[in-house]
């Protein structure tokens, strides 16, 4: 991908390993499972994953006796953990760098698509940190925190989506970003309220739906980013076969895909994202139309 290289300001952090973390800690049991199935089914946190999602897959996964999973740690101040723990310089790795230069890209398309934009935060994190919604866990990938409008970001997911689900390259990656700050412009619009007011008051079917509708709205945002991007040189930032790499995260990503590499059967009530052929297909509305107008999965088929 062609892209600019960003100058982190205070818009992106590097916020270290922290405290905190769910129940006993991530390094194994639970933590072991989701790291392997749900880096981004279940990487929501509040608001873009309710914690009643995430206690209904951990029921669909775990059985009957599963509890629902808990923030640890008890503070009322959920950045106290991390305020101690030593702070990292930002961008100052491969992947950090690159996370970056996406991130200061989408800030150019989406401020002149929205009048007043107001810029995200991007905080980097080693294994476990917390955020405004609660814990930030490696192991449950990427997320978006619409209480303080942060993208949380441990770049092992980037292996992670390589080595684990054969999704490789740069435009793979930058799906990730721009798919999460797809999330803050549902939040500064007031979809992302809306849909947790409707939420509210479904059932749990009904509210996993919603929550599909929301994450492929996502999708689609992030292709309307790479069909509108580019660099200093007015060179657009997709090169030939970045299309394909998005493509193929997408598709490893689907709620059926992933649930079929966990050896479940897909049952889509319990779906959360999608499935991999509509991720695929309304990533390639935004990369095709570069509108964010034909992103309405609310009112739309999908």
């Amino acid at each position: 991908m062609r892209l600019d290289d960003y100058d982190p300001g205070d818009d992106i952090r590097d916020l270290g390993r922290g405290g905190g973390g769910f129940g006993g800690g991530g390094g194994g049991g639970l933590g072991g499972l989701l790291i392997g199935f749900l880096p981004m089914l279940l990487g929501r946190k509040m608001g873009c994953g309710t914690i009643l999602l995430l206690g209904a897959v951990a029921f669909f996964l775990l059985g009957p006796g599963a509890n629902m999973l808990s923030m640890g740690g008890g503070t009322a101040d959920p950045m106290a953990d991390s305020r101690g723990a030593p702070q990292g310089v930002a961008c100052d790795t491969e992947a950090e760098r690159f996370a970056c230069n996406v991130f200061g890209s989408t800030h150019q398309i989406w401020g002149d698509l929205i009048n007043g934009y107001q810029r995200p935060t991007l905080n980097f994190f080693t294994d476990q940190n917390q955020s405004a919604c609660g814990a930030a866990q490696a192991a449950m990938g990427p997320f978006y925190c619409p209480a303080d409008q942060g993208i949380y970001l441990d770049t092992s997911f980037f292996r992670e989506l390589e080595q684990r689900f054969g999704a490789a390259g740069d435009a793979a990656q930058a799906y990730v970003v721009a798919h999460e700050v797809g999330h803050h412009i549902q939040t500064i619009s007031g979809i992302a309220n809306q849909v947790r007011q409707a939420q509210a008051r479904s059932s749990q079917a009904e509210g996993n739906q919603l929550q599909v509708r929301m994450e492929l709205q996502a999708d689609c945002y992030a292709g309307v980013w790479a069909a509108r991007a580019r660099n200093s040189a007015g060179q657009p930032v997709m090169e030939p076969g970045d299309m394909e790499e998005a493509m193929r995260a997408a598709n490893a990503i689907g709620d059926d895909t992933l649930m079929r590499s966990a050896g479940q059967r897909p049952v889509p009530e319990s779906f959360t994202h999608g499935t991999s052929e509509q991720r695929m297909a309304w990533l390639r509305r935004g990369l095709q139309t570069g509108d964010p107008r034909q992103c309405n999965t609310f009112d739309a088929a999908i």
